[in-house]
This record gives C-alpha cells, sequence and structure tokens, in this order.
C-alpha cells in the first residue's frame, strides 16, 4: 500500500515529517480529572475523597483539565468545552458525573450516555453526541440508590431513573473541522427529541490550564473581549507559549469572562484571591448573579451564552472558530471572498479556508470537505466486501480510540514535594503511593483505556490499543510503544510503569508482542519496515526483561511470580497481596507471559538479525531462556511440582507453603489458557540467512536431550525443516482445547470465557485460618471487593486475552497445518482445523456488537432503547469486558482502548 492514498494520508505524512503539525490540536482533554492520584494531596491517597465531582466546578486542577466534547493544544495550555443548563439542574453541566470508587456497589462508574462518533487520526474532523437530560439530573438519587444496592445486585443507571422517559433529552451533536493546524472551526448541534417545547442553556467554554496559582510560573495567560467581524462575537486570546489566537462565536452571543480559579469561600470558608472565580457561569446563569462574571470582559475562562427555546423535533446549531486568524472589523460580507485573510505566521492557507467572517456557505462547505475527506480515508483502511453494520462498528471502534487521546501530566516529584505556593503536603506521602517513582515525568498525549473510568493509562492496556492504532496511524502507535520505554518513564531498574494509582504493580510484559505486531502492520500497510523503531524498543526491552528474571524468578528456577497480573480477582487469593497461608505462588500465567516474552524477543532479534549479525547473539540467549522456562514449566517447576497437572489435562497455580508443600490450586481459569500465547515458529529460510544462531541452536539441541519435549521439528517446507517453539505441546493443545472449546466451559457464544462455566456448580474453596476463600463462576458484575471490585474476571469475556487466543491458534495452524483437527465446540460432530477454530472464536467476539438476524446487539443487553429506538440503536459502547452468557456490555462502558481490537478482527477475519 503507497503510504499516501488520500487526503488524511497526507496530512499524516505532513506531521510526521514535520512539515506541519496536524496533532497539535485534539480530543486530548479529558471526561474526569477530579477523584485522579495527581489531583490527590490527602495523607492517606484517598483520592476520591480529597477532590470529588462536587469540588470540580469550583476548584481549579493542578495537572489537567476536563470537559465534555472537548479540545486542547498537547500541552493542554488551552482548552475549549460544553456547558449545559437544562434550568432545572441545581448546576452547570460541564463534565459528566459519575459514581467514585467507594460510592458505586461495582466501583467508579459513568452515570451518563456520550458517544465517540468519528475521527480521522490528525483530528481534522471529529464528531460525538452526548444525550442531555431535559429533567432536573438525579445526582443524588444515583449516589443513593447505588449505595443501596449490594454487589450482587445490577449497577442502577440514568436510564433507570426514568429522566429519558417520553424523549425528553436533548441530543447535543458536538463537530470540529480543522481548516487548518491552527484553525479549528467548531459545531454544536441541539436537538429536542421531546414531545414538548423545553429550555437549552449552551455555553461554548474556552479556558487557560492554571499554571500561574503553584508559585513556579507566575506568567498568566488572558482572554478578552476582541474586535468583532459582523454578526459575531469574538474573544482575544493571548498566552505566552502560543502567542495571540481568537475564538470566534457566530450570532452575537453575550461573552463571559471570570477566573479559572478555586473558589476557597465556597469550598474551604476561606477567602478568594479574586472576586471572579471557576464556578462564576454557575452562578450568573443559574443563580442570576451578574456580579459573578468580570464586567471588564477579561479573564482566564470565557464563554458564549446562548440560551435557546426549542420545540419538540426542533433543532439549533452553534457555530465557532478557534484561530491563528486575525478578524477584520468591517469586512464586506458580501464580497465573496473565502479565505482571503490570513495571519503572519502562515502566509500559505489553502484555498478552501473561509473567511473568518463566513459562518455560512464557507463554514459549512469547510465541514462537508472534512466529512468526505474522513469517509475517503476510512474506505481505505476499512474492507469493501463488510456489510454496512460492521463498518460503522469499526468506524465506530477507531473514533473510540481515538476520541480517547488524553493529555496526561504527572511530575511525582513535584507531587510528592508540593508547590511553593500550596500547603506543604502531609509527610506520609513520602512513604506512601509511587514514592519510588520519582524520576516519573509525564507531559504527554497518550492513549487512555478510558477518559472517565480510567483517565490514566495502563502499561499492558496500551499494548493492545497500539494494534487497531496502528490500521489508523502507525506513526502514533509507535510513539506510544515507545514512550513508555523512555527514561521519564521506565524505572532505572528496568520496570515500566503499571498506572498512577501503584507505578509498581505489574502488568503482563506485552509490550515486546505489541511492538513485533506494530511494526508487522505497518510493513503490511505501507511497504516499509521500520527497523530503526524495532531496534529501539528491543534495546529497552532488554532491560525490563532482566528485571522481569532478577525480581520475579526469586529461585532462579525459572517460575515467575508477577502478583495479580491484570487478572484482578482472577485468584481465589489476592494475588498482588502476601499470601494468609503464607508461603508463595508460583504462578500458570506469569510463567507463560515471559515464555512469550522470550519468543516475541527472539523473533525481534531474529529481524534485526537479519541485516546485523550482532543480533544473533541475543537471538540465541532468548531461545535458549525459552527452552529452560518450558521445561522449568511442564517437568518439574521451582524444584518441585509441575505447573502442568496431566490428570486434569490443564495449568494451575502452584501454592508452595511454608512447610515445603505444594497443591495445585485447581480453579479452571484464563491462567490455565495463558500458556497457549507462548508459540513460535523458526522458518528455515530465516534459520538458514543466520549462520551463527544456527549453530548454537543446533549444538543446544545436541547437548540437551530433553529440548525436543519443547521445539517441535517434525514439520518440513520445500525450504527445510520448520522448528515450533511452544510451551505446550501437541499432546497437551490438544487437551487444553477439549476444556476451551466446550461450551459447557470456557467457549461462550460469545467468545473464551476468562473462568470456566464449570464452577458455578463447581466452587472452588479453601479454608484458611477459618475463612473460606471462594472463586464460582460470575458471568456479569464481580460480587467481590478485590482491585476495587469494577472489574471481573471470574466468567466474563475479555477482548485482549480472547485476541491473544486467537493470534495463538493461528500460529499452531501455521505449524500443524490441516493435519491437526479438533472437536469445536467439544463435543460436536465436525472437526476443525486450528485456522477455523481461531475464524470462529473472531466471529463470535465480532457478533457481540453486530445486529442478529432478529436485529439486536448482544452488546446492548435488555436495554429495549439501546436495541429499538431510531435514535439509540446504532450507538456503540465498546465496554470493558462482556456477559460470559449472553455477551452484554459490562464494566467500564467507553473501554474503545482494548476493546478496540475488535476492530483488527473484523479487518482480518470479516464477519
Amino acid at each position: 500500500m503507497s503510504r499516501i492514498q488520500t487526503t488524511e494520508d497526507r496530512r499524516l505524512e505532513e506531521t510526521r515529517t514535520r512539515k506541519k503539525y496536524w496533532k497539535r490540536w485534539g480530543p486530548y482533554l479529558s471526561e474526569r480529572q477530579w477523584g485522579t492520584v495527581r489531583e490527590d494531596y490527602s495523607p492517606g491517597g484517598t483520592a476520591w475523597e480529597f477532590f470529588p465531582h462536587d469540588h470540580a466546578r469550583s476548584r481549579a486542577y493542578r495537572w489537567g483539565e476536563d470537559g465534555i466534547g472537548g479540545i486542547s493544544d498537547r500541552h493542554q495550555m488551552m482548552c475549549f468545552g460544553l456547558a449545559l443548563w437544562n434550568g432545572r439542574d441545581p448546576m452547570l453541566k460541564e463534565r459528566i458525573f459519575g459514581l467514585t470508587g467507594n460510592q458505586g456497589n461495582h466501583g467508579e462508574d459513568p452515570k451518563e450516555y456520550y458517544f465517540y462518533l468519528d475521527s480521522t487520526p490528525t483530528h481534522s474532523y471529529m464528531r460525538m453526541l452526548y444525550k442531555y437530560p431535559q429533567a432536573e439530573f438525579p445526582y443524588e438519587y444515583l449516589v443513593e440508590e447505588n449505595r443501596r444496592r449490594g454487589r450482587s445486585e445490577p449497577e442502577f443507571e440514568l436510564l433507570d431513573t426514568g429522566v429519558f422517559a417520553e424523549n425528553r433529552y436533548f441530543d447535543i451533536f458536538v463537530e470540529y473541522a480543522k481548516a487548518d493546524v491552527e484553525d479549528v472551526l467548531i459545531k454544536i448541534t441541539a436537538v429536542n427529541r421531546g414531545p414538548e417545547a423545553a429550555t437549552l442553556h449552551l455555553l461554548p467554554q474556552f479556558w487557560f490550564r492554571n499554571t500561574w496559582s503553584w508559585g513556579k510560573d507566575l506568567r498568566r495567560p488572558l482572554a478578552r473581549k476582541g474586535t468583532c467581524v459582523p454578526g459575531s462575537a469574538c474573544v482575544e486570546l493571548q498566552h505566552w507559549q502560543y502567542g495571540k489566537r481568537w475564538l470566534l462565536c457566530a450570532g452575537k452571543p453575550d461573552l463571559l469572562f471570570t477566573e479559572n480559579e478555586t473558589n476557597n469561600a465556597r469550598l474551604f470558608s476561606g477567602r478568594n484571591r479574586t472576586p471572579y472565580v471557576k464556578d462564576a457561569f454557575h452562578e450568573y446563569v443559574i443563580r442570576g448573579n451578574k456580579a459573578a462574571v468580570n464586567s471588564e470582559h477579561l479573564g482566564t475562562k470565557t464563554a458564549a451564552y446562548y440560551p435557546l427555546q426549542l420545540g419538540s423535533g426542533q433543532s439549533a446549531t452553534l457555530k465557532l472558530r478557534l484561530t491563528d486568524l486575525e478578524p477584520l472589523e468591517g469586512m464586506d460580507v458580501g464580497s465573496g471572498e473565502v479565505g482571503g485573510v490570513v495571519s503572519p505566521g502562515e502566509p500559505d492557507r489553502p484555498e478552501d479556508v473561509p473567511g473568518t467572517n463566513d459562518f455560512a456557505e464557507g463554514f459549512d462547505r469547510l465541514f462537508a470537505t472534512r466529512q468526505e475527506e474522513a469517509d475517503e480515508f476510512y474506505a481505505s483502511r476499512i474492507p469493501k466486501d463488510l456489510s454496512d453494520d460492521a463498518k460503522a462498528v469499526m468506524r465506530q471502534a477507531f473514533g473510540g480510540m481515538l476520541w480517547c487521546k488524553q493529555f496526561y501530566h504527572y511530575d511525582v516529584h513535584t507531587w510528592l514535594e508540593g508547590d511553593p505556593a500550596g500547603p506543604k503536603p502531609p509527610e506520609e506521602r513520602w512513604n506512601g503511593r509511587n514514592k519510588d517513582w520519582t524520576h516519573l515525568y509525564n507531559e504527554d498525549i497518550i492513549s487512555m483505556p478510558d477518559n472517565w473510568e480510567y483517565p490514566w493509562y495502563a502499561a499492558w492496556d496500551l499494548a493492545f490499543h497500539c494494534i487497531p492504532l496502528a490500521l489508523v496511524d502507525p506513526d502514533f502507535a509507535k510513539e506510544q510503544l515507545i514512550l513508555l520505554l523512555r527514561e521519564w518513564y521506565m524505572h532505572p531498574n528496568g520496570q515500566l510503569p503499571a498506572y498512577e494509582w501503584a507505578f509498581g504493580d505489574v502488568n503482563p510484559p506485552v509490550h515486546a508482542w505489541a511492538a513485533w505486531r506494530v511494526y508487522k502492520i505497518e510493513r503490511r500497510l505501507r511497504g516499509v519496515a521500520d527497523r530503526g523503531f524495532l531496534e529501539k524498543v528491543f534495546h529497552k526491552l532488554l532491560l525490563n526483561f532482566t528485571w522481569w528474571v532478577n525480581r520475579k524468578d526469586p529461585d532462579g528456577a525459572n517460575i515467575f511470580q508477577g502478583g495479580f497480573l491484570g487478572l484482578d480477582n482472577i485468584g481465589v487469593f489476592d494475588r498482588s497481596a502476601p499470601l494468609p497461608t503464607g508461603g508463595h505462588l508460583e504462578q500458570s500465567d506469569g510463567t507463560s507471559w515471559m515464555g512469550m516474552y522470550c519468543l516475541n524477543m527472539l523473533a525481534i532479534a531474529l529481524e534485526l538479525a537479519k541485516e546485523d549479525p550482532a543480533y544473533e547473539d541475543v537471538a540465541s540467549k532468548f531461545f535458549e531462556h525459552f527452552v529452560y522456562i518450558a521445561r522449568a514449566m511442564n517437568d518439574f517447576g521451582s524444584g518441585g511440582r509441575s505447573l502442568w497437572d496431566d490428570e486434569d489435562g490443564f495449568y494451575y497455580d502452584v501454592l508452595k507453603l511454608p512447610n515445603g508443600e505444594e497443591h495445585f490450586l485447581k480453579i479452571r481459569s484464563m491462567v490455565g489458557l495463558i500458556p497457549l500465547f507462548a508459540v513460535e515458529t523458526l522458518e528455515p529460510e530465516i534459520v538458514d540467512r543466520l549462520p551463527g544462531f544456527k549453530r548454537r541452536m543446533q549444538w543446544f539441541i545436541d547437548n540437551h536431550p530433553d529440548v525436543p519435549e519443547h521445539i517441535e521439528m517434525t514439520q518440513r517446507s520445500a525450504r527445510g525443516v520448520r522448528r515450533l517453539l511452544s510451551l505446550v505441546n501437541r499432546k497437551q493443545l490438544k487437551r487444553v482445547l477439549s476444556r476451551m472449546l466446550d461450551e459447557t466451559e470456557f467457549l461462550s457464544s460469545y467468545g473464551v470465557r476468562a473462568l470456566s462455566r464449570y464452577h458455578k456448580d463447581h466452587p472452588y474453596e479453601v479454608q484458611v485460618n477459618g475463612n473460606v476463600n471462594r472463586v464460582e463462576y460470575e458471568p456479569a458484575e464481580s460480587s467481590t471487593g478485590v482491585f476495587g471490585g469494577n472489574s471481573n474476571w471470574r466468567g466474563p469475556i475479555w477482548f485482549p486475552v480472547n485476541y491473544l487466543l486467537v493470534e495463538s491458534l493461528q500460529k499452531f495452524h501455521h505449524y500443524y497445518g490441516e493435519d491437526f483437527k479438533v472437536e469445536c465446540p467439544t463435543h460436536s460432530p465436525e472437526e476443525s482445523d486450528l485456522w477455523q477454530v481461531a475464524g470462529e472464536i473472531s466471529r463470535r467476539l465480532i457478533h457481540i456488537f453486530l445486529r442478529d438476524s432478529s436485529g439486536r446487539r448482544p452488546v446492548a443487553g435488555g436495554l429495549e432503547i439501546f436495541q429499538n429506538d431510531p435514535h439509540w440503536k446504532d450507538l456503540i459502547l465498546f465496554h470493558e469486558y462482556f456477559h460470559g452468557d449472553n455477551g452484554a456490555g459490562i464494566g467500564a462502558s467507553h473501554q474503545t482502548g482494548w476493546t478496540g481490537l475488535v476492530a483488527k478482527l473484523i479487518e482480518q477475519s470479516g464477519e
């Protein structure tokens, strides 16, 4: 595929070559900054309580900003977002509301409906939808009812309150179209879906992130009323980093001004540094307090105030423009001149850029052009033979992933030390959260799992994000993978940061796998192999691999621990805490991840060795290390029991007690399927090109008689002997797959469950110190509070591990071919080869989102409004995980991050 196919591809290339920086502005504004670790300065690390939602409208943030459907520059110095009021709410709607981790009966959860509908990779066109009730928003009702419910009950959602009855809500569409790098056209369309006329106050807001109140940089930007072009209002924006910009607002709305400063009087009964504070527009609009805003029309936060009255079915569209083009007073609106105004810094404006006086034909034409270009771009990425439904799912998946790119700022040392202008943080913090990560300084655009529920990066989530992202923007995917390996992220000891709640936790080591996959995806798409990228990540991953070996293999026996390893509550014990029994776990999944890591590093080393023989030696190292892990895992473990239970035909964790006893923890879970991930084929044409590696491999095989147990060499191609490296041999593979493909165990109609359904009638129990620890099949939400209780690995379907299972089956098929067949499902009369099995699992996963024969989407479960209502039924939510029996979406509702893998599955497997 040519690098330049579409207009959007040209923008990506201009960005890559630094000719123009199309990504300077994007959807980098979080949906939630309150309740984050970054904003928490409490003694005990109680982030949710230290900065609650009730404070957010009145209190300046230290490390970032949030807003509905907003954008910012890549350093988040300047922000734009939407505020609304329906005439009934007790506060302006400026940000998404949700329950904290301690309020929700299943942890934190947003209680609103919003959808990321579209975005190009450069954000030249973006579109989102927010559904705003016309009745008073039921803040207290949501909190109280969810507090009343136990973990065994479903969550109480906004739809359950009845506020959407009779369609009494507004659809608020927010769209952006870039005329140029620093010239963003904005269109906000409100539609009254209700049966009667209703009032709606819209306040598009611009503000500067508060960087001046903390005592380190006193420079203060300024927004003030500017000279208008006819028929509009204008705000002149001055920032010390960017110079001048203007916010142009069609229709001559009233302009309101205040400061992005904390209202100490309201929150802490203290004195305000200025009479104009962050929540001034709330005071002005809702309480009619005219003195709350600055009558001199200047400040660091501004809003264009549009009060509307919309009849049933009526819509209204606001048009704004955030631009570096200087508006000129007295322009001739009828002159027909479009794009005739340019700023000194951009003399070569495209001809299609409308003049700053044009909010009519030129403005609309630019939006139409950018939408057409977005259609053209996705037509080049989405297979043409798909149904319209599948194409729409893919496009919304990409849109959600691109909207979840967020500015993330966190300087741990400064955070622990406190600011010169602020109160000194409690000394306890130096012994608390992230105290060992004082080198970490993050100030970047990062792909987030979920802009509200998880507005912070997680190492293994990010790796999976990069696979579908590579289909639309390989450069961004590569940048993300490199970013976490940089010195200001990676710990000096080689550990990757897990997530802000505990950077020192351990996520599965999938970074090498992601880098290798992104490398191959880009090579296929662009016909160019970026060896520089591969070499850069490989060198840093050597440090991380060494950290794993030194820290997580305490006995030096190639059997690894690792704690919870991203699987939250999957074990009978909290695997990140000291065991109540004493001793330690030898983890089947931890050891398998390291086997996979070895093979990923081996594959990368062999690729690099094609042009640099120096990599042959390190390839040999990873080949041999893998064999040692395979031998330890299958033969004797850490001086004793294997992790393979030949009686059950499955892999388990082994509990090693202080008295030397060893016990299988016989839980049939994803932990026992993860060994399938460690598989790779050595092709003869590659091995034969690398004589140093080939000689060492042959010596190792000749001098280790047990090697054939872990390396199959039975297959020959036209080029010579092919070798299969796998933790799971042929006999074990048959037995593991018989369980995995059994619909009474792991195989659901919607993918592979994280825990076998066998445990529905046969819970696994361990009694320790008079307490019963129990694991049973729970296909939906978790009934336990382990890891906050907002994730569940005891039965639901998770896309990241399912994706790896699909890929592993394809690799096994590549070696075994059509001769290796299994019953699929188990006990069915027909047998399938492993390529067909991989395709079957892919289709089951994909069909979570597609309409079935009755027109229903499994992801929407029993929510009839999402199944039948014309204004809801095509809106897709990409949940964190899915019900193990019916495929309904569960957990974080906007985790397009790794659930965005569905786009890659559709691309490679069809429907």
